[in-house]
This record gives structure tokens, C-alpha cells and sequence, in this order.
């Protein structure tokens, strides 16, 4: 699960703590490879949140995902290999109470069905 944000600071922040509400887990911070003046991102600046879920908290969280898209993917959102991946524009769908302070966040799924190498 990912929350890109594009900036470092209060926006990252409150991202990071609705990954971690929504799984449980700490977060990784992702940071950016290159500078782009444009979007004011510099080399190495913290962007985005991602979690790794495994398990039945994955099933579970991965059908709320589901549930939020309608049971419905388009072809595009699967890889050769069998894996998926999709986005959802609100996490509050997710059912996560909303909060003020905190915002609204998308956030991608991205769904791995066999480890590397298995």
C-alpha cells in the first residue's frame, strides 16, 4: 500500500499516520531519486509512505480495496505475471473515520501473488 505526496513535511507526515492506522504497521518513508525543480522535489527528499502487508491483514485490507472499486478491475491493471495493482482516490472508503486536520488521501494497492524466486 502507497501514498505518494509528492512533499516532504506535514503532508507526509499525516499520510504515514493514516498507513499506519489503516494497517497497524510503521510505515517506510520512499524518497525521491532525482530533483525536479518544476514539483520543488530535491534528490533524497522523503515523498512518499509505503507498508508491506502480509497475511489475513492483507486479504482483509486488499477486499476493502476491492469493495471501494466495485469487485471491478480493468485488464490494464494486471501485470503478465499474474500480479494487480489498482488506486483508490479517498482512503476514508477504506472506512477510516475522517479527520480535519488529517485530509483526504489516495493511495495505490499493489497485490504480489508469489514471492521472488518461489
Amino acid at each position: 500500500v502507497n501514498i505518494s505526496t509528492g512533499e516532504a513535511g506535514d503532508r507526509l507526515t499525516y499520510a504515514a499516520r493514516v498507513l499506519e492506522a489503516l494497517t497497524g504497521q510503521k510505515p517506510v518513508l520512499g524518497r525521491a531519486r532525482y530533483t525536479v525543480r518544476q514539483f520543488g522535489i530535491r534528490r533524497n527528499e522523503a515523498i512518499a509512505a509505503t507498508v508491506t502487508v502480509r497475511g489475513e491483514k492483507a486479504l482483509d485490507l486488499v477486499e476493502r480495496g476491492l469493495r471501494v472499486k466495485e469487485l471491478e478491475l480493468h485488464y490494464e491493471n494486471f501485470s503478465d505475471t499474474g500480479n494487480f495493482g489498482f488506486g483508490i482516490k479517498e482512503h476514508i472508503d477504506l472506512g477510516v473515520k475522517y479527520d480535519p486536520t488529517t485530509g483526504i488521501y489516495g493511495m495505490d494497492f499493489y497485490v504480489v501473488l508469489k514471492r521472488p524466486g518461489a
